[in-house]
């Protein structure tokens, strides 16, 4: 069959079509010496489920710089834009940049441009991309603070001009220099000025749109600018626009560049770049599995390393928190969504990376020391109010526990408390605690309304509702990690106030329903459907998911949850209930309200983070047979190697940690207690390269797609039982040995 090019362009261009697929061929070819890199393909899960897809980001494993075209989604054939950098996952961009080679008009900024997906190049280290009706190539490579574009025109191209735009709508300035030099800033969250500066390799003459028409000039000042650069016929085919950002001022912007690209050029930088993916993705090795299982795997590795960023300039950086600069030789990471990242994600670099992970806990107590408050979503501009939960204080106790230090802990511990006595529970509000919160400090339990009864507290915010179940549950969670970590610093007033409050998820507990139900203020019980009531997302009582993903939130005391539900037996039943039990109703019907539950089993939902340790949970009830079945059935089902891969809202590394701890055989049921909990590994043989100097393997002895089940086990040569080790057993370079084969040993584990 003729190749893509082909089709698309006339034969009388045959050596141009032959230059082009020889190219792309080269940027995109992957082959064995580039070790795990192979298996990375940014374009999975790119088509979202119902809700927000991946993207295919280009970056530096945790720094600043992030690069995706600015698109709806991989369907999208048309890019909107370019980005200089993604400020924040998932909240926004700036200084937009896209090359021409037509006659600039004043809506050519708004004009989208025709890609070929088969022609797109995305690896985390290089990006590239064919825009067809401009016969334009865009190339890119990353750096800590910087980035570089190539922008490769037709030959002879009549007409090379790049166009500078802003995705804020603060002031911003853009100011072209000496012909080739740019510099200025965009405004970003109303108040926080990104500065850029920035060299082209060729001179030209710059404009800028006023007024609705093009006009010569230099710089401009105010809001909504439109600039551009034009080059003259005889400047190169290959325009490339080196630049750097900063947080903290303009001449940092200029430093960070001189820092960055002293001795370097694109291919230096996209080598550099690549070199360092390597190490990463290359700290995990793998054998046997599937090709599929690989590229899912490694896939989710890197997607692991995208956030938090180091936002730290030369031993500066701007903080959020206070609306300073400081000095400071450490990093300073932002951009952390602790609801979704706790669970799975920074369990993950306590093992791949526990100074990388140091580093961060010490960015949390700065924030904490900067704005009185302990963060749980710290991004650019500071705590962003999104979820529920301080689930940063069971991120300090799970780590803390696993023997990272270098940050203040005392400090981390007064933040924590401080969260958990005076600030409010409500979701997505960050400050001062309200009645409902000394409510449930007093009676144990967030209040619900009656159904309807009018909101009385202003403070509720009027689309999220209070989430009274999700918010007891979550709360008994952190109260439990607060008492933890109190316990570990020997104080025991607060440990023993908090032990109490832990329990606080047993005054929701209806045993008719077997459920956890709502109550309203004068304690009765509000009469529900746990599949459907509660709004949009359940967010009445619950939060993106009904009563049966909520049935399972007390990771921190499992065994009193089995209690709950008469023991041992009957916890394992409704384990099986979960994902056997009808929607009741039409896909249609449920996800109109639950557009959050996505990769559903049953009432499972794969799709978002609440259900990670749910299938783990047969482990604790007795037939951990059933948890190795299940855990390799959702890999399978919901985590292909394509644009479909992800079940649910990626969040920057909540669902691949997940992906990555499963795929390897083992997952964090408990953050907060330095154990892991076993299930069915996809490989036949892991081996993690600990920085401590020594190797963690796990061994799985016949492992295959259809030898998924666990015969026996043992670690460092004895014989294991149970299906459990601990944090420092890996730490130390055990060997955890399985024997697997196609049916359930019913007994092992138990």
């Amino acid at each position: 069959m003729p190749s893509p090019l082909s089709r698309l362009l006339k034969p009388l261009f045959l050596s141009t079509v032959i230059s082009i697929s020889t190219f792309f061929s080269a940027a995109y070819s992957q082959t064995k010496d580039d070790g795990n890199l192979q298996y990375i393909d940014p374009h999975i899960g790119n088509v979202g489920a119902l809700l927000e897809p991946t993207r295919p980001t280009t970056h530096l494993p945790n720094q600043m710089i992030r690069m995706v075209p600015v698109r709806n989604d991989y369907i999208d054939d048309q890019i909107s834009s370019f980005p200089l950098n993604v400020v924040s996952h998932r909240l926004g961009e700036v200084f937009s940049v896209k090359p021409d080679n037509q006659a600039l008009t004043p809506a050519s900024w708004d004009e989208r441009m025709a890609y070929d997906h088969d022609l797109e190049v995305s690896r985390p280290w290089y990006y590239s991309t064919y825009l067809i009706d401009k016969d334009i190539t865009v190339e890119f490579a990353p750096g800590k603070k910087a980035g570089d574009y190539k922008f490769s025109f037709p030959a002879k191209s009549a007409s090379k001009s790049i166009l500078f735009g802003l995705y804020n709508d603060g002031v911003a300035n853009l100011t072209f220099t000496g012909n080739n030099e740019l510099t200025g800033f965009e405004t970003y969250n109303d108040d926080i000025r990104v500065y850029v500066y920035g060299r082209f390799n060729a001179k030209g003459i710059a404009g800028v749109v006023k007024d609705n028409a093009l006009i010569k000039q230099n710089a401009a000042d105010g809001k909504g600018l439109k600039s551009y650069i034009t080059f003259t016929a005889d400047a190169p085919d290959v325009i490339e626009f080196k630049y750097a950002i900063s947080y903290v001022s303009p001449q940092q912007a200029k430093q960070n560049f001189n820092n960055e690209f002293a001795d370097a050029g694109f291919e230096i930088l996209k080598q550099n770049a690549k070199a360092i993916w390597a190490k990463v993705v290359g700290q995990i090795e793998t054998e046997g599995g599937t090709e599929a299982q690989r590229r899912s795997f490694y896939t989710a590795l890197y997607r692991c390393n995208e956030r938090m960023v180091d936002i730290n300039e030369d031993g500066h950086y701007y903080s959020g928190y206070d609306k300073k600069i400081h000095d400071s030789n450490r990093p300073f990471y932002v951009d952390d969504w602790v609801w979704d990242t706790y669970l799975a994600l920074h369990p993950l670099r306590t093992i791949l990376n526990p100074q990388l992970e140091s580093d961060m806990l010490n960015s949390y107590v700065n924030q904490y020391e900067q704005s009185g408050w302990m963060p749980t979503f710290p991004v650019l501009f500071g705590d962003n109010p999104c979820m529920n939960g301080f689930h940063s204080t069971i991120m300090f106790l799970d780590d803390y526990r696993k023997g990272i230090r270098g940050f203040d802990i005392n400090k981390a511990y007064e933040g924590v408390l401080k969260n958990a006595r005076e600030a409010t529970m409500l979701p997505w509000k960050n400050g001062p605690k309200c009645e409902l919160d000394d409510f449930y400090y007093e009676k144990g339990y967030f209040p619900a309304l009656k159904k309807g009864e009018k909101e009385t507290v202003s403070l509720v915010d009027g689309f999220e509702k209070r989430q009274a179940v999700a918010v007891t549950l979550g709360g008994s969670y952190d109260d439990w990690a607060v008492g933890q970590l109190a316990g570990e610093l020997n104080k025991t007033k607060d440990e023993q106030l908090f032990a109490k409050r832990a329990l606080n998820y047993k005054n929701l507990w209806n045993n008719d329903k077997q459920m956890f139900i709502p109550k309203d203020k004068d304690g009765n019980w509000i009469d529900i459907d746990p599949k459907f009531d509660g709004g949009l997302g359940g967010r009445e009582f619950y939060d993106e998911n009904n009563g049966w993903t909520y049935l399972w939130q007390v990771q921190h005391d499992i065994p009193g949850l089995a209690n709950l539900m008469g023991g041992q037996d009957k916890f394992q039943n409704r384990l099986d209930q979960l994902f056997r039990e009808s929607l009741d109703r039409s896909k249609y019907q449920f996800w109109a309200k639950f557009p959050d539950a996505t990769g559903l089993v049953g009432q499972f939902s794969m799709g978002n983070e609440p259900s990670f340790h749910i299938p783990y949970l047969y482990n604790f009830a007795g037939a951990p047979w059933k948890t190795q079945k299940r855990v390799r059935f959702l890999l399978d089902v919901w985590y292909k190697d394509n644009i479909f891969g992800i079940p649910g809202d990626e969040d920057g590394g909540g669902m691949s940690a997940f992906v990555v701890f499963s795929s390897m055989g083992f997952y964090p049921v408990t953050p907060g207690k330095p154990v892991y909990t076993i299930g069915s590994p996809v490989f036949s043989k892991v081996t993690i390269n600990l920085q401590n100097g020594k190797q963690f393997k796990l061994v799985a002895n016949k492992c295959s797609v259809i030898n998924k089940y666990i015969q026996s086990a043992k670690f460092n040569g004895q014989i294991l039982n149970k299906p459990l080790f601990t944090h420092k057993q890996l730490m130390a370079g055990g060997t955890l040995e399985l024997e697997m084969g196609p049916k359930p040993n019913k007994s092992w584990g138990i």
